[in-house]
């Protein structure tokens, strides 16, 4: 157990969706984060650019718990992940969750990756309820309702029955966004969800995201798509090194103060 400190008491005001304080990630000698701090409100979307190497994913994959912290605190809706605060010895302790603690927290977050993961051996339909039915224990008569509204609202209801070899890579990354949405979360994490499609099959993925955004969803991307960012960011973070160098509104795009963040969209643009 550790003790707690001021680091990791709740912040006033307006709880944020997502809190990251003083975040730092070691795996081994290497040490990918560095004390990042980051905020991201409900309803908004958060757009985080950077050079490969600079901790981004990393960062999206410790909200999400797919990596353990190395240092730091993250608070999703204002809870502690990860750990519980404990009374020890007259002390407020930090107690690190067991694994159905650690899966209730994730079931709040959606997570939709490079690769699509999506099982070969079922079809798009059969993808997006499993787990609704094996994590949520949801009915199959409701799952199927849900995942043919969630497919058909990435607009793939008329691929129900294709099998991902069927698909192509945009349809793919469509049925992962619709699987992680049948999970109802409040938050999504995309980790760079265009950077394995064809060029003329970004367009596809991008319009989805862009009509998860109109709808409210609270939203974290990593992505290079710069266009995308200055469209529909209310944040925009550009990470170099294990840091966030700038941070702002999508304005920073076209006017950043920094030289590695005016360098890197030298290189991108």
């Amino acid at each position: 157990m550790t003790e707690v400190n001021g680091a990791e008491q709740t912040a006033g005001g307006t709880r944020p969706a997502i809190e990251a304080r003083g975040v730092h990630k070691a795996f081994g000698q290497l040490h990918v984060l560095k004390g990042v701090d980051l905020t991201v409100m409900p309803g908004t979307v958060t757009v985080i650019l950077g050079p490969s190497g600079s901790g981004k994913s990393t960062l999206l994959r410790l909200i999400n718990q797919l990596e353990t912290l190395t240092g730091g605190s993250i608070r999703v809706d204002g809870e502690l992940i990860g750990y519980k605060v404990v009374e020890h010895r007259g002390k407020r302790m930090l107690q690190t969750l067991d694994d159905r603690a650690v899966a209730a927290q994730r079931a709040k977050i959606g997570m939709v990756f490079q690769r699509f993961n999506l099982f070969p051996h079922m079809t798009a339909l059969e993808n997006v309820m499993e787990a609704p039915v094996h994590v949520k224990h949801l009915g199959k008569a409701a799952a199927r309702e849900l995942a043919v509204k969630e497919l058909t609202r990435v607009g793939l209801g008329d691929r129900l029955d294709h099998y991902p070899a069927q698909l192509s890579g945009g349809q793919q990354q469509r049925v992962a966004i619709a699987r992680a949405l049948a999970m109802q979360p409040e938050i999504m994490l995309f980790d760079e969800p265009t950077s394995a499609l064809d060029p003329e099959l970004v367009g596809e993925v991008l319009g989805v995201m862009r009509e998860l955004a109109q709808a409210g969803m609270t939203m974290v991307c990593v992505t290079h798509e710069i266009g995308f960012a200055r469209e529909v960011a209310d944040q925009v973070v550009f990470m170099d090194g294990g840091v966030v160098v700038e941070q702002g509104g999508p304005g920073i795009i076209d006017h950043p103060s920094e030289p590695r963040f005016r360098d890197f969209l030298q290189h991108v643009l």
